[in-house]
């Protein structure tokens, strides 16, 4: 008797229906803005005629652009302040998100979920309402935490002015990350420990913050693709402050060669190469993580 033939699986298209609006949306607001982004930057405006007239036309430019930025000292000395802006903020972010996520899992925490709505609400609030409220704090004239006897905005200190605002608007974000792979860890770990006499902070470093690592990982990295974005905070606070310049850091600028020289072209290379180097620092964070999930599975 020959064998009932089973029928061919049919896929099912639903799942891909669903996907759908999404790569449609990224098609149209990032992957078709990065290609003419990558279109301009191979482009260069050149006028002729003179002072007599003439006009301006596009022409192919090649890596021109690519070489004059990476040789442009304004963009280089942006860079190094966005470093150190990232060495302050990285680990402050990470670090005070970590430390509010374990104090809320202590048993004897109270009022957790008002304490965690006050710390994540920071978060909430978009980054230019932020920075102009850091902004008249920081002022001599409106602030009531310095005066005339703190200068927030000296060569040094506005690093450390700016830092401020973007931690205190990450930490919330980072805390809820971390907070909720704590709440996942199984309970029997924690009253074993107990049973055998270790305290609530031996549990602590000994097995809760060592679980979370992978969630830690990932805040790292999220708090260093925010720090190679940073642009609200300094660009609201630079009209308040001589020390902070229309290239201070990378994004402010591309924003100054787009709209304040009218150099499209300049800003979309250094745009690129800008989006290469977050591509690359998320790249080897990623394998980071994978590497560190891999070990901890053998």
């Amino acid at each position: 008797m020959a064998p009932t033939p089973v029928p061919a699986r049919r896929t099912s298209r639903f799942p891909y229906l669903l996907v759908l609006p999404a790569v449609l949306l990224f098609a149209a607001f990032v992957a078709a803005p990065g290609l003419y982004a990558l279109v301009l930057s191979l482009q260069q405006r050149k006028v002729n005629g003179g002072l007599l007239g003439g006009g301006a036309h596009t022409v192919f430019a090649g890596l021109a652009n690519y070489r004059d930025v990476l040789g442009d000292s304004a963009l280089w000395s942006g860079v190094l302040r966005m470093l150190a802006l990232g060495a302050v903020t990285v680990p402050a972010t990470v670090l005070l998100a970590l430390l509010f996520a374990v104090l809320l899992d202590f048993e004897r925490a109270r009022l957790r979920r008002i304490a965690r709505l006050t710390i994540f609400l920071p978060y909430a609030v978009p980054g230019v309402i932020a920075s102009l409220m850091w902004g008249f704090l920081y002022l001599p004239a409106t602030s009531p935490i310095g005066g005339d006897r703190v200068d927030f905005f000296g060569q040094v200190a506005v690093y450390f002015s700016v830092s401020n605002v973007v931690v205190w608007g990450a930490v919330g974000f980072n805390m809820i990350v971390i907070h909720t792979a704590l709440r996942a860890l199984p309970a029997e770990l924690f009253e074993s420990a107990r049973l055998d006499g270790a305290g609530e902070w031996q549990i602590t470093l000994r097995i809760k913050v060592p679980l979370v690592m992978p969630a830690v990982v990932m805040c790292t990295l999220f708090s260093v693709l925010a720090a190679l974005q940073v642009f609200n905070e300094p660009n609201t606070l630079k009209p308040l402050s001589n020390a902070v310049s229309s290239t201070w850091v990378p994004l402010m600028k591309i924003y100054d060669d787009a709209f304040g020289n009218s150099d499209i072209h300049a800003a979309a290379a250094t745009s690129v190469v800008l989006t290469a180097a977050a591509l690359a620092v998320s790249f080897a964070t990623a394998r980071l993580i994978q590497s560190r999930v891999q070990q901890e599975a053998r």
